[in-house]
């Protein structure tokens, strides 16, 4: 049976990049994937290529259909020409297709989830536009927020500081979460559970640089 859809988190390969801004796609990945992998929960290796992408599949707690978890190890702004044979192969609706990447116009602790729309300078998001020939795609952004004092590309290519850790960890949490909503009970459900939502409320210091 083909995939009922994919999620797929943006980010740049290796471990310079690995606790960067730009790399919250990849960390909602691997924390989808861990959080299937207890007993009765499926989260396998799917067939990857070496260089462009790593992809697992797995099922919602419904467990009626399965769905495509994919990270693409091509760099950013080739993200497109790593997914987009996949979701061709398989031959996914657009509207099956989840984007997870950071976003520099909400401030950490937003997550915001929508259908279709501009990059907004996005490069990873730009490039599966391009390549899927379609921006009618949902996109879960995760605030990063905007630097003082240093330009954007800087800022998301730098890592978290440590005193962000916790308020990191919950909205990763809060986008697994997202995710398997949307898988289970569908976009507008997922929606519903974390477009508004401010994890940097419960924190007792506002996140910094």
């Amino acid at each position: 049976m083909p995939p009922a859809g994919i999620i797929v988190g943006l980010g740049n390969p290796g471990p310079k990049y690995r606790f960067t801004r730009h790399n919250f796609g990849f960390l909602v990945i691997e924390a989808l994937v861990d959080a299937q992998r207890p007993p009765g929960c499926d989260a396998t290796p799917a067939k990857a290529k070496p260089g462009q992408y790593a992809m697992w599949s797995f099922r919602p707690d419904t467990g009626k259909d399965q769905w495509l978890a994919a990270m693409p190890l091509s760099f950013m702004n080739r993200s497109g020409e790593a997914i987009a044979p996949i979701i061709k192969y398989f031959r996914i609706a657009p509207e099956k297709v989840l984007v997870v990447h950071d976003e520099l116009d909400l401030p950490l602790g937003r997550l915001k989830m929508k259908f279709s729309g501009g990059a907004a300078g996005h490069n990873g998001v730009s490039s599966m536009a391009l390549h899927m020939g379609t921006k009618d795609f949902y996109r879960l952004k995760l605030g990063v927020g905007r630097p003082q004092g240093m330009d954007g590309a800087s800022w998301v290519l730098a890592g978290f500081p440590a005193k962000d850790a916790p308020l990191v960890e919950q909205v990763v949490a809060s986008a697994v979460r997202a995710v398997e909503i949307f898988t289970d009970l569908g976009p507008e459900a997922a929606m519903q559970e974390i477009n508004g939502l401010d994890l940097a409320e419960n924190t007792d210091e506002a996140p910094g640089a």
